[in-house]
């Protein structure tokens, strides 16, 4: 009995540790863009975001040079460009917004048109903010995770 409680807490745990990933990371908005008005529009910064996968806990840094600035605006005022903040407007770079719930947040630059030409990003959690196939990843390695544990259990 004891042997099989054994077994089970390390199943425990490495069911755990598949499931958690890694721990929080840090992203500068645009990489080697950093934060500025993007020569492609607003593919540049989407596209951007796509290739990450953002999680409770990361820490998403605005880097910039020049006349700029950032601000968190509701989808509504992202979509029209209003520099209607949540919150202040971040004015000195860098500027760290830390991820703290599965909200989507959306960020502008509220200074002239730079959002009208492209400067603003939207970040979602999780790899399946994008690809909603990847949800079906974590469905079905839960359930095959499921289906070892029951078969483990009755084994023993």
């Amino acid at each position: 009995m004891a042997s099989r409680l054994g077994l089970v807490g390390c199943f425990i745990v490495i069911v755990a540790l598949v499931v958690k990933g890694s721990s929080a990371a840090n992203y500068t908005v645009g990489d080697a863009l950093t934060w500025t008005t993007p020569p492609g529009g607003e593919i540049a910064y989407r596209t951007w975001a796509r290739s990450k996968t953002f999680n409770i806990g990361d820490v998403i840094m605005f880097n910039w040079t020049g006349m700029h600035d950032v601000a968190e605006v509701t989808k509504e005022n992202y979509d029209s460009c209003t520099d209607t903040a949540i919150g202040s407007i971040q004015t000195t770079s860098p500027a760290n917004f830390t991820l703290t719930s599965n909200a989507t947040r959306y960020f502008i630059c509220t200074i002239s048109s730079h959002c009208e030409i492209g400067q603003k990003v939207t970040i979602g959690i999780g790899s399946d903010f994008w690809n909603s196939a990847s949800s079906l990843k974590y469905g079905a390695l839960s359930a095959v995770l499921s289906t070892i544990a029951i078969s483990f259990l009755t084994f023993f």
